[in-house]
Parts: structure tokens; sequence; C-alpha cells
């Protein structure tokens, strides 16, 4: 309704905004439900009752190498929460601190920053044990752990790999390739050498029907990783689902596959939500710290199109509020990204090209986002870098009204909107309309 006014995230805060005469709203938001009162407590007693395995601290001994991998600052998981509750139980079990590794599971992104690693983890913890990043094009660094039935090449950190006993966090929600993230996915993709994460987000696995949003059962990903995840002997997790603010809904530990599943069921219950129609817009909210680069924030309109039905109508506009004060990334996959975004003559000669040479990790990006603009407009709004949005091939704008006056230039004044505040942690699901 005009006149109303509808907020966003935008980085640290948020941007208002109303709709121009005409168009029509609708506000898609995760099912409510309540935060644990108590988080700290709530993390003991699912490490105390861990699901599918004895406790940590049985499970741990004196004189065992072991190996926690945790999420980087681009992952919302509340580590400062998790780590140290982990860290405990191995205390109790005798485990000698000059025995502990944590490694910061980037994957291909940027290597973390020692106030990043401080954010993560605290600065007792970053000071007391040996903090290192995942290597994933030093050779050096990984093992090789061979092929797996589907082709995959198993490639980890070697601090992974020489564990006596691994140990994964993660925050399960959705997620554009594993259906969900967290379990699995915080060691098999974080931890993971080029060649796995060349080959799980090479097109032949994005271009599968199996490798959707929310989708777990028959998706290639979830199958590839899980494997890795069982070769490098991944033995407990401690995971969370968070809601829209970034509180603790709910935390599991124990066995990688049960504790995840038992995760996965619920977030379903919150993050999945009907729509009955499909949309001439559709805008994202993102906030930080998913909108500090444009890789990152280009998530939200991956995310909105490949929800199992997309939520915008063939010709319509994704509008993105991002501030990305870190440009495209600094990563060697964002970079790769931005630099076939950039290079290409046009979106069809990124999908083409893909489909005939295959990417390196990171420019996985370009061919998701081409499969969006090949049939959707992206508009970019408030960021800081407008000339690298352009050569990304997306549409800068410098405020929400100058975005859908855009937007109606093109589809005309009357358009149906719908406004999805948390993109990332709400998954629309197109469904029939029951009178």
């Amino acid at each position: 309704m005009v006149g109303d006014t509808y907020r966003v995230p935008y980085s640290k805060s948020s941007l208002e905004f109303e709709l121009l005469p005409g168009m029509k709203a609708t506000v898609g938001v995760s099912r409510p439900a309540r935060p644990l009162a108590d988080a700290t407590t709530a993390i003991q007693q699912a490490l105390d009752h861990p699901i599918g395995s004895p406790p940590l601290r049985e499970i741990a001994k004196a004189g065992d190498r072991v190996c926690i991998v945790f999420t980087d600052i681009t992952r919302a998981s509340p580590d400062h929460l998790l780590v140290p509750a982990l860290l405990r139980e191995l205390e109790r079990a005798g485990v000698q601190d000059q025995d502990v590794t944590l490694l910061c599971g980037i994957g291909v992104h940027r290597p973390s920053t020692g106030e990043e690693k401080i954010t993560k983890l605290g600065a007792a913890i970053a000071a007391r044990y040996r903090v290192i990043d995942n290597e994933p094009q030093n050779p050096d660094a990984l093992v090789d752990l061979g092929i797996t039935p589907g082709g995959v090449p198993v490639m980890l950190h070697r601090s992974v790999v020489e564990a006596d006993l691994l140990v994964a966090t993660g925050i399960v929600e959705p997620h554009q390739y594993a259906g969900y993230s967290g379990g699995r996915k915080t060691v098999a993709v974080g931890a993971a050498g080029e060649a796995l994460i060349a080959h799980t987000h090479g097109p032949a696995f994005v271009d599968h029907p199996g490798t959707r949003l929310g989708q777990i059962e028959g998706n290639p990903f979830h199958d590839a990783i899980n494997e890795a995840a069982r070769r490098a002997n991944l033995r407990f997790i401690l995971n969370a689902v968070l809601d829209d603010d970034q509180r603790i809904l709910r935390v599991a530990a124990g066995h990688p596959e049960q504790a995840f599943q038992e995760l996965v069921a619920f977030a379903k219950s919150v993050y999945e939500i009907p729509i009955y129609q499909q949309y001439d817009i559709a805008i994202g909210g993102v906030g930080f710290p998913k909108d500090v680069n444009l890789y990152q924030a280009s998530r939200a309109p991956s995310y909105l199109f490949f929800a199992p039905t997309p939520v915008v109508r063939p010709g319509g506009f994704f509008i993105i509020p991002a501030r990305c004060e870190e440009g495209v990334g600094a990563g060697v996959g964002e970079q790769r990204f931005f630099s076939a975004m950039r290079d290409a003559p046009h979106v069809q000669f990124i999908l083409d090209d893909a489909r005939r040479n295959g990417y390196p990790p990171g420019q996985q990006r370009a061919f998701v986002m081409a499969k969006v603009l090949e049939q959707s407009h992206v508009v970019i709004v408030g960021s800081e870098c407008p000339e690298l949005v352009s050569a990304c091939k997306m549409i800068p704008a410098a405020t929400m009204q100058e975005a859908l006056e855009l937007a109606a230039s093109k589809l005309g004044a009357a358009c149906d909107v719908l406004i999805v505040p948390h993109a990332l942690l709400t998954l629309p699901i197109l469904q029939a309309k029951v009178e």
C-alpha cells in the first residue's frame, strides 16, 4: 500500500523506503520462533546430551591432536560461544592447549585478519590457541584423500586430516548449493583444497536440478561434501539455527549427520514460507556481514532466484541494498568472480564459456549470477562501488526510490512487489493457494 514504510537491512543499520503509487507489496518473513533465553546454558546442554554420539569429553583423551574448524567472518555463526564451549569439553578430557588447532574455514575467501579472529573467537581464545586459516592453493598444506564415486577430488587441509579428533562448528540455514549449510560443509568446503571446491561448484553441479536451496535429498553437492567430511573423519559438530537478528533459536551437538538432520528439520519449519504467485519485483535485504562485498551480497538475488521456483517473473527485477565497502571482495574467489563478470562481453558468454571450459573456484558465482541475469535485472542500491556493480553487469542505484523508478519504467506502475527483509534466511516456496 502506498504510504506504508518498509525497512530492510543495510550494513549494520537499515534502509527505510516507500513503494511507488500503483505498486502492491507482500512482505515475506520467516516464521516466528522464540530465541533461546540462555544460549550458553543451551549450548552446554547440547554438549551434555549430544545426538547420535557420546559427549565430546568422552570421545577426546589426553594426547589427542584436535582440530576444530570454525566459520569465517562472512558467516554469522556464533563461534564466540560455540568454540569456547568445545574447548572446555576438551580441557575436561585432558587435551592440552598445544594439541589444539583452530582452523578458520575460509574456503577460497581471503585470509581472515587478526581482528576477525578475535571477533569470531574472543581475544583470550585467539591468544591462547593456535589459530590458522585454510590454504586452498598451497599444495604443502593439503592432503589428497582420493576421488569420490561421483568423481570429486577430496583435498583437505593437513591439520584436518592429521587430527586424531576433528570437530566443526556452523550454522544451519538455506544454502545455494548444499540445500542447507552447516554440518559437513564447514570442513568439506571451508577446509578444502581448490580442486574439491572447483569440482563441487562447477557448472555440472550448479546446473543439476537437485542443487537447489532447501533440498538435501537428491542433491549431488550435499552427497559430495558428505563424502568428503566422512573421509576426513569428522566426528563431532556443534551447530546452531539463528533468527533474522542472529539470535540462537536452537543448538545441537553430536554425530555430524544426525545432529545436522535434526537442525535441518527445525530450520525448514522456520525459514521456508509459502508464496502464492511470482512477482514483478523482489526486494531482498542482506545486511552485515554478507553485504560487505558484492560477491557475498549477490547471494540475495541468486537465493531468491534459485528457490524451488524463482520468486520473480522472467524480465522482473531484484533490488538489493548493499553497502559493499570491500568492493567485490579481496579473496581469490571474489576476484575470479569479478574478472569473469567484467571481462565477458555479455551474460550468455559467461554461461557458454563455463559449460564449455569450466571455471576455477570462486568463479562459480559469476556462472550463478549469469543464470539470474539471463532472465532478470539486478539492481544494487547504496553501493560504495557503483562502477564495480556496473562492471559486473548489474545496475547501481543510489537510493531505493531510484531503483523502484527504474523498475517501473520497464514494467509499468502496477507492479507486484515481494519484500524479503532477510533474503538469505527466508526461503519462499511457491504453492497453489487453498481457498
